[in-house]
């Protein structure tokens, strides 16, 4: 899932080889590793020099496959029997490849104890049938809300009071459509809530609210005290996922303070680009984002928390995991590889570049020593996700992939304004149903 399931969608060369090391050298085992982020690419480049110079026996290529691409390469590369010795998965698309034997048992194949270093959150993501499928390596922590402080500060609105800001389907309790609103504005500097405002001419938006699973539509949906899924069935049309889908199709087709889904609905990067533009004010999304955003911003930006609904502030939360192809030819060296990148000191290099927050506990504080240096305050990703704090679960079910491709048409059909939202919203749960237990 978004994306990301999510992580970022990347603009990188389908296959590079990031090791020291001659792939082709005689005498080493060459055990490949993919992934679909070039941020952690580069710091598994660290991280496998090091696994490369205690074990000179073994050289770490790694593939990096864009998101766009990374699943259905991957189910063609594990159906022709191509598929690489050691590939990440996330939780909701687990599934099929744990249920037809494709990964290894990580039970079996590190032994029970070595999940005690491993973040609890994401082993439980990614056990199944009380069996581990994968050594977890990035916790994504909770979604936020990034904000430009010069568009802030133009349109009388503090960082304060985005943290407290509220969204409701009853417009009297609502406080964030009118803050949106002012940061919202149409080519001759009219703002969405003074008279005059062109919505067809706007130049910034306010948010980016869009068709976006894990940032936007399941933290809304959650906060409404709604549901994305009934145990592996699909749950759109039930009255408080209803509601909350209907407010972000309005905030998008009819308030327009949030981009047109034609630009958003298949670009899973245009919002963070026009925040990076300095086009959208606040920018809802994970921690997936902020090294993207801390290296490509050139203005002055911060991080608040999302909006609570009547539910309160809910987030999803995700992990990503390292499986090891049950069909490898390199059994051995991919245990020792998968062990690596199990410990402190293989998936410390992760945290310490500031990329993603470790899986490995014991790695975790490199990462928020890193954003300290930087004078970045990550805590409002983690205070979603804290103790007491409400979350929604992330897709699941081992066909989630064969859902999601049945109802996702129909879902951008609805964000588009093309077709209701109550009608849309039953026919892709109905569809996407269908497609789960055909």
């Amino acid at each position: 899932m978004r994306k990301r399931l999510l992580p970022i969608a990347v603009a990188a060369a389908a296959a590079i080889a990031l090791s020291g090391c001659s792939a082709g050298a005689a005498d080493k085992t060459t055990v490949t590793v993919r992934l679909w982020d070039s941020g952690v690419a580069k710091a598994y480049k660290t991280s496998f020099a090091a696994f490369e110079k205690q074990n000179p026996d073994i050289h770490v290529n790694v593939d990096v496959v864009p998101w766009a691409d990374y699943w259905n390469t991957l189910r063609t590369d594990v159906a022709d029997k191509k598929a690489p010795d050691v590939f990440w998965v996330n939780n909701s698309y687990l599934g099929p490849y744990a249920d037809s034997g494709s990964l290894l048992d990580i039970g079996k194949t590190l032994g029970s104890d070595a999940k005690k270093d491993w973040s609890p959150t994401v082993v439980d993501q990614f056990t199944r049938d009380g069996k581990l499928w994968g050594v977890p390596q990035l916790s994504d922590a909770g979604t936020a809300v990034y904000y430009n402080t010069a568009l802030l500060t133009a349109a009388g609105v503090t960082p304060k009071q985005l943290d407290e800001l509220t969204w409701s389907p009853d417009a009297a309790k609502d406080t964030f459509l009118p803050v949106a609103k002012k940061l919202t504005k149409d080519a001759a500097g009219v703002a969405a809530d003074q008279p005059g405002f062109d919505g067809g001419t706007v130049t910034q938006f306010g948010t980016n609210i869009a068709y976006d699973l894990q940032s936007i539509l399941l933290p809304y949906i959650g906060s409404n005290g709604g549901q994305f899924q009934d145990g592996d069935n699909f749950a759109f049309s039930q009255p408080k996922t209803e509601q909350a889908v209907t407010y972000l199709v309005n905030a998008i087709n009819t308030a327009k303070v949030a981009p047109p889904a034609s630009d958003t609905n298949t670009n899973g990067d245009f919002s963070r680009d026009a925040f990076l533009q300095g086009k959208i004010a606040m920018f809802q999304s994970g921690l997936f984002n902020l090294k993207a955003v801390s290296d490509g911003a050139k203005f002055e930006w911060g991080v608040a928390r999302i909006p609570a609904g009547p539910a309160g502030a809910v987030s999803v939360t995700n992990g990503i995991a390292a499986a090891g192809n049950a069909a490898t030819t390199h059994p051995d060296a991919v245990k020792k590889l998968l062990a690596w990148m199990g410990s402190k000191a293989g998936n410390a290099p992760v945290g310490a570049s500031g990329a993603a927050v470790p899986a490995v506990k014991s790695a975790q504080q490199g990462y928020f020593d890193y954003w300290k240096r930087e004078q970045v305050d990550v805590q409002p990703f983690f205070d979603v996700i804290g103790k007491g704090a409400k979350t929604i679960p992330a897709p699941q079910g081992a066909n989630f992939a064969k859902g999601q491709a049945a109802y996702d048409p129909i879902l951008q059909q609805v964000f588009s304004g093309a077709t209701p939202v109550p009608e849309g919203l039953k026919k892709a749960q109905d569809l996407g149903n269908a497609a789960l237990n055909d």
